[in-house]
């Protein structure tokens, strides 16, 4: 990572591209290329074009030089008002360890409570052991079932934090 550094700022349409192929990149090596997942939302191409309208919601990415390295995003889940999820949160392999990840999830928790969010949702599977520790670091409880209104089926490991 030598050169410039690393910047956190909002997504751009021309961050499509390189959001949706790391993304999909991690799920497939973990084997999560599979429907129920994120791997198969319809807008993953088009983060940027998602994000514009969804109301208290945005997607911050982490870049240096246009090449994206990781991002997160909130946005309303459901029908739920006080409820935020997090989305899309994902690091490359090549930041992880550098503390990128935290400025990163920072941003985003720092928004949520900006617009008024009362939790944090994350919906996420037991093999991403090494993920869910860092959502439990952050302050995550673990809860018994999915909240109403949950798409990603395949997910197995329920997330709430109160802000």
């Amino acid at each position: 990572m030598e050169g410039k550094e690393l910047t956190i700022r909002t997504i751009k349409a021309s961050d499509n591209e390189g959001i949706f192929k790391l993304i999909q990149g991690i799920l497939e090596s973990y084997d999560l290329d599979k429907p129920g997942t994120a791997y198969f939302d319809p807008y993953l191409d088009r983060l940027f074009e998602f994000y514009q309208k969804q109301p208290k919601g945005e997607y911050w990415v982490i870049v240096k030089e246009d090449k994206v390295y990781g991002g997160i995003g909130i946005s309303p889940f459901d029908d739920y008002e006080n409820i935020a999820e997090v989305q899309k949160y994902y690091i490359s392999k090549d930041i992880q360890g550098l503390g990128y990840g935290r400025k990163l999830y920072d941003v985003a928790e720092q928004f949520a409570k900006e617009q008024g969010y009362e939790s944090l949702y994350i919906e996420t599977i037991d093999t991403l052991g090494k993920a869910n520790d860092v959502y439990y670091h952050y302050g995550f409880e673990q809860r018994t079932e999915p909240l109403n209104g949950s798409k990603h089926n395949l997910m197995n490991v329920w997330l709430e934090k109160k802000l």
